[in-house]
């Protein structure tokens, strides 16, 4: 990833709260037939001797699994906010009509060793923390066990665990660090009339580098 040195951020809190706030991954690994690339949530653990990885769960039927004898080595992606910025935003716009359109955008990049998890009590509890973590704000949360146990039997007999020890975190916050502070002033101002959820999103992170 081109990573100019005021885009990178490398603060671990950070990078976590981006993958937290968004785990679905793009998991990208290297087959037989070249680059394969699937959707998969995420769950971020602390092991007991302080490294941290990555655990989730795909079909059997996925290839991914076979990936694993070309290469263990895994490339995970993690997109959060995102919008594109419009050069009439810019207050230099009116002086020098010297601006061109952009995107803004946060993301990370881990790497790592897939391993695969065929373990039952793995399995099920990897399935109870995602589940946690995608319901825990819930006034109701569904929790795992709400199931029929039979019927997650069979779920689970059908899904292989996975995980990936994380060897490296790369975060890259492209937020206006680039324009001067008047043109970050306005485009502040014009993500917040946008108004979605998206432009206020990045408004905040633009916000942050003012």
């Amino acid at each position: 990833m081109y990573l100019p040195k005021q885009f990178e951020e490398t603060s671990v809190p950070v990078l976590l709260n981006l993958i937290k706030a968004h785990p679905l991954a793009t998991v990208i690994t290297m087959s037989t037939s070249g680059l394969n690339a699937n959707h998969i949530p995420m769950v971020v653990v602390e092991k007991i001797d302080g490294t941290m990885a990555l655990r989730g769960h795909v079909a059997r039927a996925n290839p991914i699994l076979a990936d694993l004898a070309v290469s263990s080595q895994t490339l995970l992606v993690f997109q959060g906010a995102e919008h594109y910025i419009t050069p009439s935003w810019y207050a230099t716009k009116q002086e020098t009509e010297k601006v061109v359109p952009t995107w803004n955008y946060a993301v990370v990049h881990v790497k790592g060793q897939m391993r695969v998890v065929d373990d039952a009590a793995w399995l099920h509890q990897q399935l109870e923390d995602l589940t946690a973590q995608q319901e825990g704000t819930r006034d109701r949360p569904w929790s795992v066990n709400d199931a029929p146990a039979e019927f997650l039997d069979q779920i689970k007999q059908a899904i292989v665990g996975f995980e990936v020890q994380i060897e490296s975190m790369v975060g890259k916050w492209k937020v206006s660090q680039n324009q001067p502070p008047k043109n970050r002033a306005t485009v502040v101002e014009g993500l917040e009339q946008e108004g979605t959820e998206k432009a206020l999103l990045m408004r905040d992170l633009v916000k942050k580098n003012l």
